[in-house]
């Protein structure tokens, strides 16, 4: 049996002076009309961390500390900000001051995905002064 033969690769970006263009899922939103690609998701799955006894080596990797958290995808649009969590829930109201730091940043649209802690006198992540701060577990509003 003979393999096909290898096609040439394409280059996934053009030298050019034009904006990339994404052709639209789904209608663009009139409030953004310059947008150069789909409208923002409702929702992205988080990256989540591996626990590993020291990081990696060498220039080909990067690492994050393991925060003891919630992990949550702030959405940046040019009218609101969402605070989603990973399980879905949108949770905008019990993360206000993360909300308000994210509206200052000065990007029209993004996604950043992250972990929101409470930090200790030490500067290490207190997940029971972080559930505590929500209300206490259960997800009860203070």
């Amino acid at each position: 049996m003979t393999k096909p033969p290898r096609q040439k690769s394409q280059p996934l970006l053009r030298e050019t002076d034009l904006p990339i263009r994404s052709r639209p899922l789904k209608a663009r939103d009139p409030a953004q009309p310059q947008l150069p690609f789909d409208p923002m998701p409702d929702r992205i799955e988080p990256c989540l961390a591996l626990l590993k006894a020291k990081p990696p080596s060498g220039p080909d990797w990067i690492y994050e500390i393991k925060w003891d958290g919630y992990r949550v995808a702030v959405h940046i649009e040019p009218n609101s900000v969402r605070i989603i969590t990973r399980g879905g829930h949108d949770w905008t109201h019990r993360f206000p001051a993360i909300a308000a730091a994210a509206r200052k940043l000065g990007v029209g649209t993004a996604i950043l995905d992250g972990e929101a802690v409470v930090l200790d006198a030490e500067g290490r992540s207190d997940f029971g002064a972080l559930q505590r701060s929500l209300g206490g577990r259960g997800g009860k509003s203070i």
